[in-house]
């Protein structure tokens, strides 16, 4: 049995170890928790998307600082904006065309440091 599942598709066995996950909530009426896990997955999700852009913004601060004083303004702005609208998508969710405005709010910030990052970083 052992040999069997070692030498069965990884994609089957994935799926054979969510289908027993999905039977055991079923069957044990763990609904409640599996909805408490995912709550606490989404704050985790947040929180690390956070801390990933603390890291890269203090790798890179001494460079920032050298920038000029809009170029500081707009980068910081575009970051600040990304990370509330991140936390509004994990806090409420997106209903109906929230999330063609979510995704254009994170297509604009992003393009705004981009834009500023390059402009910042060409040497004329």
């Amino acid at each position: 049995m052992k040999r069997f599942f070692r030498d069965m598709n990884p994609t089957v066995r994935g799926f054979l170890i969510i289908a027993v996950i999905v039977l055991v909530v079923m069957l044990l009426n763990l609904y409640g928790t599996v909805l408490a896990i995912g709550m606490l997955l989404q704050i985790a999700f947040f929180l690390a998307i956070a801390f990933f852009l603390f890291l890269m913004w203090r790798e890179r601060r001494s460079d920032i600082d050298t920038w000029s004083t809009r170029g500081k303004i707009v980068f910081y702005g575009s970051a600040v904006l990304v990370v509330a609208a991140l936390g509004t998508f994990f806090w409420r969710g997106l209903p109906r065309y929230d999330a063609l405005g979510f995704i254009g709010v994170l297509a604009c910030a992003g393009f705004a440091m981009w834009r500023i990052w390059r402009d910042e970083h060409t040497y004329r």
